[in-house]
């Protein structure tokens, strides 16, 4: 190819113009509701200590590209702003393909004393504003599995994860050496996900991937997580967050020792989140929408390329 031949976008001007038209349409929906729309540092001097999360660092000084404002975010609401959003650029490493790029736009909220079913009901509201109404099934993470025909994620062990792996066509191979974690993941994404319903919520994670979710008061083997899938592509992943700041520091400490296990880079903790939560953060849920993904589902197109301008190969 000659060189910069590839200098138009990926995207069909028809297609920037409904992407522009799709997030006047969003800022109008949180306006109705009294959210608030906030900016939040894209170079911050942490990245996430999640092991699933493979950040980006700016050489020069040495700070993060975020992956997701969140962090930023609670800090706002700990200082006592209230119910905010925001539309940002988010970026993680090594993700690129149909519905992957390592810059990507995120729309993010926080709804203080909303439940997770609360924000779900929200974005349900937000998703038929978007798509179209249609109706949005529920599965529990447990009952999702049994539906594909797998063990039970809450009980199985690491032996019957991977038999069951082993005996399932996959479009991506079964990593080596993989943990109880990589394994329901693995599961997840191969098995799983192409299963579900056209519009679904998966709910009630187990606590291993409690990520920053609250722990189900109920039954402490689950995570009070969601996460919204459309055509078997996750849209969006919320919490009942959790605001403790001792178990905050426990998870990210943990993180921290599955990195060193796996040889992964150890992140520093954020220690001025930790510091807003000691303050004193409110009840709150709150969820992430990965906008590309969303708005290629309303283009009805095939891949996110569709409905950005210049993805990772064009940039």
């Amino acid at each position: 190819m000659v060189a910069g031949a590839d200098w138009r976008p990926s995207a069909s001007l028809q297609a920037l113009r409904q992407r522009a038209g799709w997030r006047a349409r969003l800022r109008r929906f949180f306006d109705k509701r009294g959210v608030i729309e906030v900016d939040t540092p894209l170079l911050a001097a942490t990245g996430v200590t999640d092991p699933a999360i493979d950040c980006l660092q700016e050489s020069a000084s040495g700070y993060w590209l975020q992956s997701s404002p969140e962090y930023a975010m609670k800090r706002l609401i700990a200082a006592g702003l209230g119910d905010c959003y925001q539309i940002t650029p988010a970026f993680r490493a090594g993700e690129q393909g149909r519905w992957h790029n390592p810059e990507f736009t995120l729309l993010e909220w926080y709804r203080l004393g909303y439940s997770a079913d609360d924000l779900m009901g929200e974005l349900t509201a937000l998703t038929d504003c978007l798509l179209g109404p249609a109706p949005i099934r529920r599965y529990t993470y447990q009952a999702a599995f049994e539906a594909a025909g797998l063990p039970d994620p809450l009980i199985a062990s690491i032996d019957q994860l991977t038999a069951a792996a082993r005996t399932r066509p996959a479009a991506c191979p079964l990593p080596s050496g993989t943990d109880h974690r990589v394994l329901l993941d693995w599961l997840f994404s191969q098995v799983v996900a192409p299963q579900l319903p056209a519009r679904c919520f998966v709910t009630h994670y187990p606590a291993d991937q409690a990520v920053l979710a609250r722990l189900d008061p109920a039954d402490s083997r689950l995570a009070e997580r969601f996460e919204l899938f459309i055509g078997g592509v996750e849209m969006a992943n919320g919490f009942r967050e959790l605001t403790d700041a001792r178990a905050l520091r426990e998870r990210f400490e943990a993180d921290q020792a599955v990195r060193r296990a796996r040889g992964q880079p150890v992140m520093a903790i954020d220690e001025r989140l930790l510091a807003a939560m000691t303050a004193g953060m409110p009840d709150c849920a709150g969820v992430a929408v990965g906008l590309d993904r969303m708005f290629a589902r309303a283009a009805g197109a095939e891949s996110i390329a569709e409905v950005i301008a210049f993805p990772w190969t064009r940039a």
